[in-house]
């Protein structure tokens, strides 16, 4: 029974997709287009008249008309070569000659197995350039992170690493590109992207990719967030987002198949094979790639290379003439520290800036931070992990003064008071675990200096080199008490031990 006066109010009162229309009315996608273009043809709009019934609706739409000659002679019926043509491509086992046995079995006095396979061959010429009612040539491009991956080996440790492999599928002739990548991060996302277009030879009209974070911010079945990255980019080049229902794995189903194809013939073919480099995986891809894609169908004529040069490539979109900028946004509040986390490096902006929030432009080479608009700070980008990248402008004057003390410098400055306090100062660094305990005690003597004399405290340096008293304190206590000023005491002479039969030499114990 047709609903045409519910297709009608659901289409144009509530604005459904065809989906959305099909499922609710429990029919098919295409009977909906076929009734919406049938009522534009005849001319019904909505709102319809309040006396007209689904009946009356339903002579307009489809009006009756006279028979044909062919339908007065059943003998002469053009076969349903749409259902053949289906058929034919449901299974590698069904051919022609059994689908015009079972023609001729329904109408015995019909067409012989010559003229039906011409008149076949004639329909099949005249196919519009859409390979599947939702699949037409140039419009998608199916994209998504395979979930297998391709180990690559470092040339120094042997330690491998696990390379991600990125996959795109062209809607209607299912044109493959498959890339391995270093990671599966916003740089990796959009550069396989460009190297998928320049493959192809142009830009589809829209990409169709999974709810993974680098296209969808925050998934939703109705109105996802996409990534303002991503968004940006396909801005540049032209095309549409139209990402996947989440769990809805048929709305990508192109790229699925595409992606089990990648797996069976590209990762597993590769699984003896050893790489070092990036590159060399992606070399030894391509050449895989090349087979894969005009590698003959099974159930019908042509590989994917034939029909995406019959299909896709004509209606794709030209390559943008400028190149995108590979930069990405985020947010970020600057730590107590003076710096902000971003790719789990540590990255400084000005001091006074601590607990503000501030905004994050990355490129593969640099690191901008704004605030409020302006750049406040500009690094190089870092590709290490817990690394820090500081400006040594952006720390406060205190901690400039602190980190500016090391142990040449201050060796160099007790030398300027004298050689006696340039040795107490190495003794004293020496003697700790870490020469920066020993700062606080050098810059003690070095203020004492400022209290006593110079030669003062180069004596008590001195006396405290010969008694092995190197502390801060025996110095202030040797210039307290005016011991520096006392003469030096002699160096004790090492006891001698007189020879005796009773004492046993090194010899006894070798």
């Amino acid at each position: 029974m047709r609903k045409l006066r519910e297709v009608l109010r659901l289409r144009y009162e509530l604005k459904l997709g065809y989906q959305q229309i099909g499922r609710s009315c429990a029919i098919g996608v295409g009977t909906v287009h076929k009734y919406l273009k049938r009522a534009e043809a005849a001319g019904v709009t909505w709102p319809l008249p309040e006396d007209w019934d689904e009946a009356r609706i339903g002579a307009v739409v489809f009006p009756r008309r006279e028979p044909s000659i062919a339908e007065h002679n059943p003998a002469r019926t053009p076969p349903d070569f749409a259902a053949i043509h289906e058929q034919l491509h449901s299974s590698k086992y069904v051919t022609l000659q059994l689908l015009w046995e079972e023609y001729r079995q329904g109408i015995p006095e019909g067409y012989r197995y010559s003229r039906f396979c011409e008149l076949y061959q004639r329909w099949r010429s005249k196919l519009d350039v859409v390979l599947r009612q939702e699949h037409k040539a140039g419009e998608k491009m199916f994209v998504d992170w395979a979930g297998a991956t391709i180990p690559v080996y470092d040339r120094h440790t042997g330690v491998p690493w696990q390379s991600a492999l990125f996959v795109a599928a062209l809607g209607a002739s299912s044109y493959t590109w498959a890339e391995a990548t270093r990671d599966q991060q916003m740089e990796s996302w959009l550069r396989a992207h460009v190297h998928a277009f320049e493959y192809f030879g142009g830009i589809p009209a829209l990409a169709v990719p999974d709810n993974t974070k680098t296209g969808v911010t925050k998934a939703h079945r109705y109105d996802p967030d996409l990534n303002p990255t991503y968004y940006n980019f396909a801005l540049h080049c032209g095309f549409g987002i139209v990402p996947a229902r989440p769990y809805k794995p048929r709305d990508k189903a192109k790229v699925e198949n595409a992606v089990q194809v990648a797996q069976r013939w590209i990762v597993a073919a590769l699984r003896h094979r050893k790489f070092f480099l990036l590159e060399d995986l992606n070399q030894a891809i391509g050449e895989l790639l090349t087979k894969l894609n005009h590698r003959p169908f099974r159930k019908r004529e042509g590989s994917r290379a034939t029909v995406f040069e019959a299909l896709d490539r004509p209606a794709l979109k030209p390559l943008p003439t400028e190149p995108f900028d590979l930069s990405e946004w985020s947010r970020a509040r600057v730590n107590i520290d003076y710096h902000i986390t971003f790719d789990a490096n540590l990255y400084s902006v000005p001091y006074n800036l601590v607990h503000e929030l501030v905004e994050i432009r990355s490129t593969p080479t640099t690191v901008e931070i704004l605030h409020r608009g302006t750049r406040v700070a500009s690094h190089l980008r870092s590709r290490g992990h817990g690394q820090a990248v500081t400006n040594d402008e952006h720390r406060p004057k205190s901690h400039r003064a602190h980190l500016e003390w090391t142990p040449s410098r201050m060796v160099h400055w007790a030398q300027t008071i004298g050689p006696y306090t340039a040795r107490l100062f190495e003794r004293i660094m020496s003697d700790k675990p870490h020469p920066e305990m020993g700062y606080r005690g050098c810059l003690g003597i070095i203020r004492l200096a400022t209290k006593y004399s110079a030669q003062r405290v180069e004596a008590a340096a001195e006396r405290a080199l010969l008694t092995g008293a190197c502390r801060y304190k025996s110095v202030e206590s040797i210039l307290k008490n005016s011991l520096d000023q006392a003469p030096q005491p002699s160096p004790a002479r090492p006891a001698v031990t007189p020879p005796h039969d009773n004492i046993r030499g090194p010899e006894y114990f070798e």
